[in-house]
């Protein structure tokens, strides 16, 4: 938000200088990010007039002009500006002026012909970039004046950082109702004096959608002169507020957005064609052309006001080409309405372009003052674009739905808890009646009624922070925070979520934190998910749904990485992903429908180790990440399944399971998702729920045995395709019913032996290692031994396995 001081200035004017005005309203929580002059420093500039102007001899394009600057002589000066004529006043840099960049004017000759000064364009001055000819000014300039001084180029332009809440503050009336809180100086407003009715024209506006609009106000206007200037004054404002002067009417609607805060459209009524107005949601199929050239193809998330019913401009947000104003427009029809900030929220995102009207809707207009701000733009209109034949229709004022503003309590007491210190009563009655909030205070509460133009003000901690910004943060104490300290045991058996982060850092992984909306397109790749929740308001067009996975992100990461010549690439992140889920109820930290599991998820690229003499470079593989998912979950065991994943090839890739429970996947990338993502080599990926694996099993003290252990190899043949964990499995339910393998406190894989082809094809070898050791107080026999050996043997007999001879 970009506004003048001298703007600013006629609405309320405490005693304050340039810079403790700035400083005011910083402290009062409407930041000021920087405070300029309209103008650059320069020096020596004055009105001048020229008397004469003839082309100059030896010249296509230069002028020869005799000018009075008020030295008291008439001054020959030559200048190339197509503009130039006799008899106009411009701004002129007399011999010794320094102009911005330290340009300095001396005594000069162009073409054989002396010149003594020169004649300013506003760009030569850095008012603007407009460098069409030398500025011009009115008749009534005052002769040797100092343009600064004429043209009140010393007066200060004020930019604010607003924060999204504080919609009211865009606009210089918004900005003196917090001047005249803070400063307590009188605030004058503009008048919104009615204006009388000459005609009846008349174009009615039916809302049928009343969740979209709430109040639409209008007015019809005839005969007007589309060739009538913008003054000087409203001109200079609206530059100086960032805004480029177009034309009359459009000036004016522009000015009274920049004033007001209100957002108006005005259309050309003869180009209308229709006897009414409909204001509706858009259908599917519709479509409409905007004011910046775009045809937008519609959907029913979209509002428009329909000429009859055909759509003719996006509510809130654009209007439409062909009702467009231009400099033929005689005829007028004013819009001011009201639409609800959740109508306009996110549009211009989806659209892909964003417009001053949006961005005061989404933030929330007072829809109290429609017609008054009605009054007040038909007054300009007239002032400045009104003839002797000029009509004036009524006022129609339809209202259908406004904004319910419940009244919001404040505690004197709360409020002097949170703030930490104890404001007067007074102080704070002061604050609600310079704010313009009616309240009343009873038994120590305020209850206050917001105002129509203060969309922010919902809970007491809002009320207690208007206080406190009206008290002065500069006065509050500086305090250190005190709070007990108690400490609290860690539960033995449940570990935090951080843990998991600190053991895949120690695994030399690289911890991210990516959006929790993605692309629809990652879904569908790496999920399957055809259906995902879907954002209403993203922050991004491609940022369009809630994840149900984290790789997507890693591997974007990834591919960002390797853009930049990265080589090897160790990464994860662990955080929330989000499933539909009807039973899920609305809650402090739920939202109804959602089920929101965190997820932890790590991806490896490149070699399995850093360069190094001692060990030869190969590429990290399936088991490499393995052994990282093992250590990740440790102590407890997990399993591996071969399973087939979205995105992971299938004839690398497991399911992980925690007792029969799986938790989660692992496996190299697919081909297919390779080449979406442009990867040359297949990253290996992970990914795991993090609530299974915070629950731990308590340690459990066994003795150790105070004799050796007994070894024991076995080797036996097994079909090819037979997996290992089966023989493990059925060696484990055996342990448990079995009393021969009591002593069996190992049982492991140590060789792998696969036939070269015609001496045993379909068949592979295994020896497994069996370590056994007493349980009691004496040592294992030899029958105990056989005993326990040739019961796993049977194990694996029943599984098809064979003696290897």
């Amino acid at each position: 938000m970009i506004f003048t001081e001298e703007w600013l200035r006629q609405y309320v004017n405490p005693a304050l200088s340039t810079d403790e005005l700035a400083e005011a309203l910083t402290m009062a929580g409407l930041e000021v990010e920087e405070v300029t002059t309209a103008a650059p420093a320069f020096s020596g500039v004055v009105v001048a007039e020229v008397l004469t102007c003839r082309d100059h001899e030896n010249s296509d394009h230069l002028h020869v002009c005799e000018v009075n600057a008020g030295t008291g002589e008439t001054l020959q000066i030559v200048c190339g500006a197509p503009n130039v004529r006799a008899g106009i006043k411009v701004a002129c840099a007399t011999i010794g002026a320094v102009l911005p960049g330290d340009f300095r004017i001396k005594k000069s000759k162009l073409r054989g012909v002396v010149s003594m000064g020169m004649l300013c364009s506003t760009r030569e001055l850095g008012i603007n970039e407009n460098h069409d000819g030398i500025w011009i000014l009115p008749d009534d300039a005052p002769i040797g004046t100092d343009i600064r001084e004429y043209a009140r180029l010393d007066d200060a332009k004020i930019e604010l950082k607003l924060t999204p809440n504080r919609g009211d503050a865009l606009s210089v009336v918004g900005v003196a109702r917090d001047v005249h809180a803070i400063t307590g100086a009188p605030l004058i407003l503009p008048s919104m004096a009615p204006v009388p009715a000459t005609c009846e024209c008349r174009l009615p506006v039916e809302i049928q959608a009343p969740d979209l609009c709430g109040r639409f106000s209008s007015r019809v206007i005839r005969n007007l002169n589309p060739k009538a200037k913008t003054p000087e004054w409203m001109k200079s404002r609206l530059e100086r507020a960032g805004q480029r002067s177009v034309s009359a009417l459009v000036d004016i609607s522009n000015y009274v957005m920049l004033e007001l805060g209100r957002p108006t459209h005005f259309y050309d009524i003869k180009k209308l064609n229709a006897d009414r107005l409909t204001v509706r949601w858009a259908r599917e199929g519709e479509s409409v052309k905007l004011l910046n050239g775009e045809t937008v193809e519609l959907t029913p998330w979209y509002g428009v006001i329909c000429a009859g019913d055909e759509p003719e401009c996006l509510a809130g947000i654009m209007g439409g080409d062909r009702s467009s104003i231009n400099d033929e427009t005689t005829d007028l029809f004013i819009e001011s309405a009201f639409w609800f900030p959740k109508a306009i929220q996110g549009r211009c995102r989806k659209l892909n372009f964003s417009t001053d009207a949006a961005y005061r809707y989404e933030r929330g207009v007072d829809y109290a003052s429609t017609a008054e701000h009605l009054e007040y733009i038909t007054q300009l209109v007239l002032d400045i674009c009104g003839t002797p034949e000029t009509k004036v229709g009524p006022v129609e004022d339809v209202v259908a739905n406004l904004p319910e503003r419940a009244p919001v309590k404040m505690r004197v007491d709360r409020c002097c808890k949170v703030v930490g210190v104890d404001i007067p009563l007074e102080s704070m009655e002061e604050s609600f009646k310079r704010l313009g909030f009616e309240y009343t205070l009873e038994n120590g509460v305020f209850t206050v009624v917001p105002p129509s133009f203060r969309f922010d003000i919902e809970i007491e901690e809002d009320l207690i922070e208007e206080v406190a910004r009206l008290w002065g943060y500069e006065k509050l104490p500086d305090r250190p925070p005190l709070a007990r300290i108690a400490m609290k045991p860690s539960r033995e058996e449940r570990r935090s979520a951080h843990a998991l982060r600190l053991e895949m850092a120690d695994l030399g992984y690289q911890e991210l934190i990516n959006f929790s909306f993605v692309p629809e397109e990652w879904e569908v790749a790496f999920a399957a998910n055809e259906k995902p929740i879907r954002l209403l308001n993203p922050i991004a067009s491609q940022l369009s749904v809630m994840r149900t996975q984290l790789i997507g992100g890693l591997v974007d990461i990834l591919r960002y990485n390797l853009n930049r010549r990265a080589e090897r690439v160790r990464v994860f992140e662990l955080g929330r992903v989000f499933f539909p889920d009807a039973s899920v109820e609305e809650g402090p930290w739920t939202v109804k429908g959602v089920r929101q599991p965190q997820h932890i998820a790590g991806l490896a690229y490149g070699t399995a180790d850093d360069a190094q003499w001692g060990v030869a470079a190969r590429r990290v593989d399936f088991f490499d990440v393995k052994g990282d998912v093992e250590r990740l979950i440790r102590p407890l065991k997990a399993r591996f399944v071969k399973e087939s994943f979205p995105a992971l090839h299938p004839g690398r890739s497991a399911g992980i399971y925690v007792g029969d429970k799986r938790i989660g996947f692992i496996g190299e990338l697919h081909p297919r998702v390779m080449q979406q993502f442009d990867l040359t080599h297949a990253p290996v990926v992970f990914e795991v729920a993090v609530d299974p694996l915070m629950e731990l099993p308590l340690p459990d003290y066994k003795p150790v045995s105070k004799f050796q252990p007994v070894t024991r190899d076995l080797a036996v043949v097994v079909p090819a395709d037979m997996e290992v964990q089966v023989l493990f499995d059925a060696v484990a339910a055996a342990k448990k019913k079995d009393l021969r393998l009591a002593p069996l406190t190992d049982f492991r894989l140590f060789d792998l032996y696969r036939p070269k082809e015609g001496e045993g094809a379909g068949e592979k070898s295994l020896a497994f290692a069996i370590e056994l050791n007493s349980r009691t107080d004496e040592a294992l026999n030899d029958e105990q031994t056989e005993g326990a050996v040739r019961a796993i043997l049977e194990v694996l007999e029943e599984k098809g396995a064979r003696l290897r001879q």
